[in-house]
């Protein structure tokens, strides 16, 4: 375990929603402004930063971390974390209004340039079209796709064996995003669009970011750092979100 910047307090907005209908209200007018062509940044090049949360339910709180990587060496530029109390209950299909404020906090810690901004969670690969990813995609401005451990509410065929090898991830007959097979015979991931990157590099990022493990480089690093940063604010055991 090594020295952190100290965390950046989490500031929720004062008009916040509070209830499942504000939420979905939200929802339903930023959603439009998804952008689903790009072509945002190609592949490899630049920066790509993870954000991820973990929450400590008992106490309220959730601390989450966004890791700056190099995307071409996969090395970290910079990290930065935010930890606050929990902004919203939890409501399948809204988790984005429980995550955001602290993500948005520990993004706007950081000095280095996010670049391509991946989410453990989803994009358009959600009920209502409009994850984590799109949410924060819309709010900032920023390239952003999501990868998810599961399909959520969505059915696919199983993609083949190898490495690179993808299946439609589909809503009755719609594509919402692809399971990708980012290890040969480990289950896949689910990405999806999120905002200002078309599905297709969605996919040809992930796998450029995941060349070792299943999850990408920037999901694990993410996931780590805000596990160890809720543990020093609370001094104990935390559960991941």
């Amino acid at each position: 375990m090594h020295a952190h910047p100290a965390p950046a307090a989490v500031a929720v907005p004062a008009d916040w929603p509070a209830t499942g209908a504000e939420a979905r209200a939200v929802q339903d007018t930023l959603r439009p402004r998804v952008d689903l062509t790009g072509p945002g940044p190609a592949p490899g090049t630049g920066t790509a930063t993870g954000v991820d949360v973990a929450y400590d339910d008992a106490r309220g709180l959730v601390a989450a971390a966004a890791v700056v990587l190099d995307a071409a060496t996969l090395e970290v530029v910079e990290e930065a974390t935010a930890v606050g109390p929990v902004s919203f209950p939890y409501v399948p299909g809204l988790l984005a209004f429980r995550e955001l404020p602290a993500v948005l906090g520990a993004l706007a810690a950081l000095t280095a340039p996010p670049g391509l901004v991946v989410c453990d969670g989803y994009g358009v690969a959600h009920p209502r079209r409009f994850g984590l990813a799109s949410h924060l995609g819309v709010l900032t401005g920023l390239p952003a796709i999501g990868v998810a451990k599961n399909p959520f509410t969505f059915t696919h065929r199983p993609p083949g064996g190898r490495r690179g090898d993808q299946t439609p991830l589909t809503d009755g007959t719609e594509e919402v995003g692809r399971a990708l097979r980012t290890r040969a015979g480990v289950k896949p991931v689910y990405v999806s669009a999120g905002h200002g990157v078309p599905l297709e590099a969605a996919v040809a990022h992930t796998l450029r970011l995941a060349p070792a493990y299943r999850l990408p480089e920037t999901t694990r690093r993410a996931d780590a750092l805000c596990r160890e940063v809720l543990k020093e604010a609370v001094g104990g055991g935390a559960e991941q979100g």
